[in-house]
């Protein structure tokens, strides 16, 4: 397929052969990006693990010094008692049962879902739709406590969950096109760091065994694993 003018300007940018540190990569990013609108930043991370084995299949969270850029609609799933909890902390949406009937006819237009330990039971039938949308609130992402209030604020501050994908791929958004090149640079570090310090003690060889940084619709820079643990 012919590649159109603009994107010819963009790869004219990009030395194909060169590996790129986090510094260089987030100043190219910035300079490729052909959309209007603000464009997300995202890592994408192959690991040298297996992700069919359970203690080598890597989820967790972490917050982002600078945040996403992104403002993250949550829903929080809990009895009475937490529900003001909840809505001082900055929850976009509170309940459980009117929620649940909800999301079982489909609805999702949410971007994490917290929940209270003791409304799992009513919840966890709804896996087969909110699995697929990693939307399931589990303990390792923080999203299953009683502790709701914090839990909002995390996610509001610009905690983010990743999941190893069944090809050994870690992908997040560590911020958008805006954001100073020093900004994504740092968010980019503290995913990695995250990772590194999460590397299981059976993974064997090569851990880090390739990373790349992309914005929406353009083409991947990749990074050198050497400079960045």
């Amino acid at each position: 397929m012919a590649l159109t003018k603009k994107r010819k300007a963009v790869e004219a940018k990009i030395d194909k052969n060169k590996e790129y540190t986090l510094a260089e990569a987030a100043k190219i990013v910035k300079d490729i990006n052909c959309t209007k609108f603000d464009s997300s930043v995202d890592m994408h991370i192959r690991l040298g693990v297996d992700p069919k084995k359970a203690d080598q299949a890597i989820r967790g969270t972490v917050s982002l010094p600078h945040g996403t850029g992104k403002t993250k609609r949550v829903l929080v799933l809990c009895t009475p008692d937490k529900e003001a909890e909840a809505k001082n902390a900055g929850a976009d949406y509170v309940g459980l049962d009117e929620f649940v009937s909800k999301i079982d006819g489909g609805w999702t237009d949410v971007d994490v879902i917290i929940a209270t330990p003791s409304v799992m039971p009513k919840i966890g039938r709804l896996g087969k739709i909110l699995g697929p949308r990693n939307l399931m609130p589990n303990p390792k992402t923080g999203t299953v406590t009683n502790d709701v209030a914090a839990a909002v604020n995390d996610v509001k501050g610009g905690k983010i969950a990743f999941k190893i994908d069944k090809a050994g791929i870690i992908h997040a958004s560590v911020g958008r096109v805006s954001f100073e090149p020093s900004k994504i640079a740092e968010n980019a570090q503290e995913l990695i760091n995250t990772l590194v310090r999460m590397k299981p003690a059976t993974a064997k060889g090569t851990y880090l065994k390739g990373i790349s940084m992309a914005s929406t619709m353009s083409p991947g820079l990749v990074i050198d694993t050497k400079t960045v643990a």
